[in-house]
């Protein structure tokens, strides 16, 4: 997957986003980092001011992490009332993405359905209606449970997550334009001269192949699986973490997950917020996208530590 550049694309700055329930930690041009309850810190936005949401919740695993997470008999619960003070925050065009990762339960070869049972609750009970699944293949991703996968070697290597995006209303704002991708070799190939390599008919799996197949259009449209490794061990957020003898998020995920839907779902200027932001990575893509961005994590320490990747931060007195 190719994204586009991520140079700025709105030179302007944007006054930061002000709420009071949480701790404002620094500013950048165009965004702010809180750390609170991001139940508190959602209910004081507008309504119908956001343009999307972008975030990874803490996954229900087996074992308990620094940064907290829920257990699996009590995810959905504890994350649906963050999705319902989103829902009410969001434009009527606008998205929610969610990160939900799988697990397994415990003491058993067999998989939580939590992630699942949180886009059933989302759709059912909260009105989002579910634009489209994607999936995150991280190929460098560690062969876990050891106790199924490396031990017992009765189940596969996990190498995919779920992203469920959410919208308000049948038809969010979105271009997949924004997103296109060179052609393959072999699709080059076939655009120089369509009539050598295929004939319009109807496939006899009841797929009609027109003679539009053929037309060049600019590149190839995006996928609903975005394979994007996250092996990152140097980056400047990480290094500048070590400079400065702070602690580091330990799940970061890789910059290109918020780009993709940022770009697809969002235009210069628009308002992209990340209520478990942890390292920021959203909210850093945000401002690399031109977007106006909020990022609000319950741990001061992470909130506080993410101004590593903003050279141009600005800590309040």
């Amino acid at each position: 997957m190719t994204l586009p550049s991520t140079g700025p694309e709105q030179s302007q700055s944007a006054d930061p986003i002000r709420l009071t329930s949480g701790r404002l930690h620094y500013t950048t041009p165009l965004g702010a980092q809180y750390s609170g309850d991001s139940r508190l810190l959602l209910g004081e936005l507008p309504a119908e001011s956001v343009d999307l949401f972008v975030t990874s919740p803490p996954f229900p695993l087996l074992r308990p992490k620094e940064y907290g997470n829920a257990d699996q008999n009590d995810y959905v619960e504890w994350l649906l009332p963050f999705a319902a003070a989103a829902h009410r925050a969001l434009r009527p065009t606008g998205s929610l993405v969610m990160e939900v990762g799988g697990a397994y339960q415990r003491g058993r070869p067999t998989r939580s359905l939590h992630q699942f049972r949180i886009l059933l609750a989302c759709t059912d009970r909260l009105g989002f209606h579910l634009a489209q699944e994607f999936y995150w293949h991280n190929p460098s991703r560690l062969p876990t449970p050891a106790e199924w996968v490396t031990k017992r070697k009765i189940r596969a290597k996990d190498t995919v997550n779920t992203i469920w995006w959410l919208s308000k209303t049948p038809h969010p704002k979105a271009d997949t334009t924004k997103l296109k991708t060179p052609y393959s070799k072999s699709m080059k190939k076939l655009l120089a001269a369509p009539a050598r390599h295929y004939r319009p008919m109807l496939r006899p799996s009841g797929h009609t192949v027109s003679e539009h197949f053929g037309q060049d259009t600019g590149g190839a449209l995006p996928a609903t699986l975005l394979s994007v490794p996250n092996s990152t061990s140097n980056d400047a957020y990480l290094r500048e973490c070590r400079l400065h003898g702070t602690r580091p998020h330990p799940a970061r995920y890789p910059a290109r997950i918020p780009e993709f839907f940022i770009t697809l779902c969002t235009n210069p200027g628009d308002l992209v917020v990340d209520f478990f932001s942890g390292s920021n990575t959203t909210g850093h893509s945000a401002e690399l996208l031109g977007r106006r961005w909020l990022g609000i994590d319950l741990d001061t320490d992470y909130a506080a530590a993410s101004a590593a990747r903003f050279p141009q931060a600005a800590v309040p007195a």
